[in-house]
């Protein structure tokens, strides 16, 4: 029976609806896990310094299929094999990252969607100016084990920042605890809103984030939906 390896940065609280989903486009394609598909699911919680490991495993017993919704686990998957097909989901060009030829004509062993995050990260940092008019520092959280984000994100929001006037500081979360640790330093130094970059960990925490930001009284918005561009 052939066996996919579904590989989610995210962790599997809050995510259960995406395995769900994943599961149901499956059946709908005539693949029904325990029948004639195997599907081992991965939920890393933010710790991608333990993909590559994984990932070699995962080539090591030829799996079928390598299912990667997220920037670090497809970076992952695709520096591990050239052979074995890779259906992603990331945030980032995958052009510019190597994983496609193009968009019309992918090639090579990886397809799939890119949710244009990157190109929104302006527009997502204007909607909180409008949310918080009064606000002029803006903590910036990123996940730095999340490096294409990462970087994405460290590139468009502070010159979207000076352009309306605000000021930016840069906190680094990978874990929960974090999380909780980079809300305490944005109290502490009495910033007046955060931007939350676009991470699949992030977004699987979200109950927190809203937890927190209704805690603290802090203007924190997430992220809601995605548009897509097909890659295949």
């Amino acid at each position: 029976m052939p066996v996919i390896g579904f590989v989610s940065s995210r962790a599997l609280d809050g995510s259960a609806r995406h395995a769900a989903s994943f599961s149901k486009g499956l059946s709908e394609t005539g693949n029904v896990e325990g029948q004639n598909v195997m599907v081992e699911y991965h939920w890393f919680s933010g710790q991608n310094h333990r993909l590559p490991a994984l990932m070699a495993d995962l080539v090591r017993r030829r799996v079928a299929v390598i299912a990667t919704p997220g920037d670090p686990t497809t970076l992952a998957a695709k520096a591990a094999t050239a052979t074995i097909p890779i259906a992603f989901g990331i945030s980032e060009d995958p052009v510019r990252h190597g994983l496609v030829a193009s968009l019309a004509r992918p090639g090579g062993n990886a397809t799939g969607i890119n949710f244009l995050t990157a190109e929104v990260l302006a527009k997502r940092l204007g909607l909180l100016h409008e949310l918080a008019p009064k606000a002029v520092r803006v903590a910036v959280l990123v996940n730095p084990s999340n490096t294409a984000s990462t970087e994405s994100t460290l590139r468009a929001v502070p010159e979207a920042a000076r352009a309306i006037g605000l000021q930016t500081q840069v906190l680094n979360a990978s874990t929960s605890r974090e999380i909780e640790a980079a809300f305490a330093t944005i109290v502490n130094d009495r910033a007046d809103a955060l931007f939350v970059g676009p991470d699949g960990f992030f977004n699987s925490r979200r109950v927190q984030f809203a937890t927190l930001a209704t805690r603290y009284g802090i203007p924190a918005p997430m992220p809601l939906a995605k548009l897509s561009k097909s890659g295949a």
